[in-house]
């Protein structure tokens, strides 16, 4: 008898049937094929080798080049346990930024690690602030053993245009933040973000954090409620005038100023008379030229003539607030034999607001104007302005620069006029934002967009 599988002596075990010898028995080829399919599906459903967080980073960066296309694929791995594959899913949203990158990042925030959290805010910040990434706190982050080390730039003085909304789950997230980061970093990163973002809905969050003894977070806090500029905050800062931490102390002094809270004079007065360091007389000076009331003036003559220039500067704007036109005559001759440029701009002013408004070749509103096409010394000169044309004929006279000035003196006028403007305001900005020159078109452009706004 032959030895082949289906002879004629065979009978085939499935359909017991004896197949013509070297014949393929049809039903058992049948089953022994959907045999080999069902493991074939069994393998190909099976769980994969688990992927080692060195695969993970991999995947996480090729899907970064991807764009945003691939954000939703990234942000699987923000669950993830590996602290440092959360860390590259962060970092890589940030990078690919965008309208998709902002639930993932809220999402992150939520975190439990700092990085994840400050990497996650910066990102938030720079959808609405273009660039941040690099000058914000994750730009400067770097793993020092289990330690967090990063640097808060000693510039604040950056806030969006006050026509941009922000979304609200944003600023909630955020105002957590505050209240509830992993670290004394996180928390201060997510009060520094709420005062770029100009987070007015989150302002309980920063007022509470006032009181936490950590003095970066203290300090951003109270830099945040200065953007935000809501006065009504101002009696609930009041304690932290003589707080131990300088920085703190200064922050307190100058958002005092600015909220003009003249209920607070008498304490202010007394740290300009019992200062902790020269910086924080110059500072409580300062404060108090914002808080014209007649009990100030004693402290104002005592520093007008000072050796110092800030405190000479500061008593010039002080008697420039209080408004009595028979101290103009004193001011317009200390501005015209003033040689340092900080005080001389503060009598500027002075002279401005006591009345010599007019704008002849040598007078002081011209030297403020002027300033404008100084790099250096235009940031000094822009608020005094903005504080002047307040005044609608100090405006007025002001509105023909927009024509005949320079292209620095326009912008910056357009600028200013965005914060101190009316109505009538935006007619006379109308025409610059045609301006043939694109820079000039564009900061006139960006200024009618925030005087709608505020109006």
């Amino acid at each position: 008898m032959g030895t082949d599988t289906f002879s004629a002596a065979v009978t085939c075990p499935f359909c017991l049937r004896t197949p013509a010898k070297k014949a393929v028995c049809p039903p058992f080829f049948v089953r022994l094929l959907t045999a080999f399919l069902a493991l074939s599906a069994a393998f190909a459903q099976a769980p994969a080798a688990p992927e080692d967080s060195k695969s993970k980073l991999k995947t996480i960066k090729e899907f970064a080049k991807q764009g945003p296309e691939s954000i939703a694929r990234i942000q699987i791995y923000l669950t993830d346990p590996g602290t440092e594959v959360r860390i590259e899913a962060v970092k890589a949203i940030d990078e690919v930024g965008g309208p998709r990158s902002l639930e993932p990042l809220i999402q992150a925030t939520r975190d439990t690690d700092a990085e994840v959290q400050i990497r996650a805010v910066d990102g938030l910040v720079n959808f609405y602030s273009p660039g941040y990434l690099k000058s914000g706190l994750s730009g400067s982050l770097k793993r020092v053993g289990t330690a967090l080390r990063g640097k808060f730039t000693d510039t604040n003085d950056l806030a969006i245009d006050p026509y941009v909304q922000v979304r609200p789950e944003i600023i909630e997230a955020l105002g957590k933040l505050v209240r509830a980061g992993a670290t004394a970093d996180s928390r201060a990163n997510a009060a520094h973000a709420l005062g770029i973002l100009r987070g007015r809905a989150a302002q309980e969050n920063l007022i509470t954090a006032l009181r936490s003894r950590e003095d970066e977070l203290m300090y951003q806090s109270l830099v945040a409620l200065q953007k935000i500029h809501d006065p009504e905050v101002a009696p609930r800062i009041v304690f932290l005038l003589r707080d131990p931490a300088e920085k703190v102390q200064i922050a307190a002094l100058e958002t005092t100023g600015l909220f003009m809270n003249t209920a607070a004079a008498p304490n202010v007065r007394d740290v300009v008379e019992r200062p902790s360091s020269p910086k924080v007389r110059r500072a409580a000076l300062s404060a108090l030229a914002m808080l014209p009331v007649e009990e100030n003036r004693k402290l104002y003559a005592a520093y007008l003539n000072d050796k110092d220039d800030a405190l000479r500067a500061a008593a010039a704007e002080g008697y420039a607030r209080l408004k009595n036109p028979a101290d103009l005559p004193e001011i317009k001759k200390l501005f015209e034999s003033e040689r340092k440029m900080n005080p001389r701009l503060s009598l500027a002013f002075a002279a401005v607001a006591l009345g010599d408004n007019g704008l002849g070749e040598f007078s002081a509103l011209q030297y403020l104007v002027n300033t404008l096409n100084s790099k250096t010394y235009r940031g000094v000169a822009e608020p005094l302005l903005v504080e002047l044309s307040r005044e609608l004929g100090v405006r007025r006279t002001l509105y023909p620069v927009l024509k005949t000035g320079t292209k620095e003196e326009r912008m910056g006028l357009a600028r200013i006029l965005a914060h101190s403007g009316d109505r009538e305001t935006v007619g006379i900005l109308e025409p610059l934002a045609a301006d043939t020159d694109g820079d000039v078109s564009a900061e006139a452009l960006r200024a009618l967009r925030n005087l709608k706004a505020r109006l």
